[in-house]
This record gives structure tokens, C-alpha cells and sequence, in this order.
């Protein structure tokens, strides 16, 4: 996975083959996400990478916003999307089961340039929206109490989330026990990335 933000604008996240590859998507919207990324930083936000993708948080290190090349266009991902106001009706869900990330679709540099004030307005909320401390009601129906780690990587990767689910329940409260043994958030994350490819693929932690 990727672990340099200015390298991911090259040869993109890491996370499939493509990587560092003429067809890896970050070429295909390569201008768009340039623009995208000078006005998350125009707005203040500190550049970082999470995830192998360019994450924008605030002074607190609280996440904002990421900037993502998908095969069909370029976006803007909004951590707390459900909870902005969205007056311009352009947020969009990642999936049917998103309980918090909402993002913005962009297809061409153009696009970009015609939304930037908007853009920016959508930006200032969400930095706002974080400040005031405001926070994702998670709707589980679900004996088990996931890590936010988890969760936040069931709204990245709704593909994830629906062959984690359709795990047996024994196999996920493996991976649950696994995942929240770790008492540092980083080794958290780090645990459920290793184990990605197992979980794709419906094997259990002991598989």
C-alpha cells in the first residue's frame, strides 16, 4: 500500500495490481485530482496519507476528507458526508449500507474549475462540521461491537463490508477479537488491512 502522498499522484494506492502501471486510474483523472487536492490545501487542511489515498485532516489531526481516483471518475470523500447539509444537492453515497462518507464526482478538469467556490463551501462545512465535535450514530444490527477502524474501512470499501458480513458469524467475531486486541489505532488498522485478503476471498482468521 501506498505510504507517500506525493508518489500516490504517480503511481496511484497500491492496493491492486495496477500499481505503478500506465493504466493505474490515478493517470486517467491525473489533472482532475491535482485540482482537487491544491483546493483541500488552499483550505487549510494538513496533506497525509491513510489508506494508501491522499487524507486531508485538520490542526487536530482529525480526519476531513480524502481525495480518490475510482475507474469512473475522480472524488472528493467527506468522512462525516451524512451530517453536511448538502445544499447543492451533489453529495453522493458510496453504497446502500453508507452510514457516514458521502463524496463528490468529478469527470473532468472542467467540472472542477466550474465547481471550485462550491467545492470550497462544501470543504469549509465538513472542517466545521469536525470542530464542532459532531458525531455518526452508527445504525449496528450486529451482536458485535465493531472498531472504528472497521467501520471506517466498511464506508471506504463497500466490497469489503459485503464480503466481511457474509462471513459466518464465527469467523467475524475471529477477526473482531483480533482486530480490537490491539490497543493502539494504528495496529488496529494495520491488522485489518493484513487481513483484507483473506476476508475477500470468505476465509476466517485461523483459515
Amino acid at each position: 500500500m501506498q505510504k507517500n502522498v506525493d508518489l500516490y499522484f504517480v503511481d496511484g494506492c497500491g492496493r491492486c495490481s495496477l500499481h505503478a502501471t500506465p493504466a493505474c486510474k490515478v493517470h486517467t483523472w491525473a489533472e482532475e485530482l491535482q485540482l482537487l487536492r491544491g483546493i483541500m490545501l488552499n483550505a487549510g487542511l494538513i496533506e497525509t496519507i491513510k489508506w494508501g489515498c491522499p487524507c486531508y485532516v485538520n490542526q487536530d489531526n482529525k480526519n476531513i476528507a480524502m481525495v480518490v481516483a475510482f475507474k469512473q471518475y475522480a472524488s472528493i470523500n467527506f468522512f462525516k458526508g451524512m451530517l453536511m447539509k448538502d445544499p447543492h444537492n451533489l453529495l453522493q453515497v458510496s453504497g446502500e449500507n453508507a452510514q457516514a462518507a458521502k463524496h463528490l464526482k468529478f469527470t473532468s478538469p472542467q467540472q472542477v474549475i466550474d465547481q471550485q467556490s462550491i467545492i470550497a463551501e462544501y470543504i469549509q462545512e465538513a472542517i466545521e462540521l469536525e470542530s464542532s465535535g459532531a458525531k455518526i450514530e452508527f445504525k449496528q444490527k450486529h451482536e458485535l461491537e465493531f472498531p472504528q477502524e472497521l467501520l471506517d474501512k466498511f464506508e471506504q470499501d463497500p466490497a469489503f463490508r459485503e464480503k466481511f458480513m457474509a462471513l459466518t458469524p464465527g469467523r467475524q467475531r475471529g477477526y473482531n477479537l483480533h482486530f480490537t486486541g490491539a490497543k493502539q489505532s494504528a495496529t488496529r488498522t494495520a491488522r485489518i488491512e493484513k487481513f483484507v485478503p483473506k476476508i475477500m476471498k470468505g476465509l476466517g482468521f485461523h483459515d
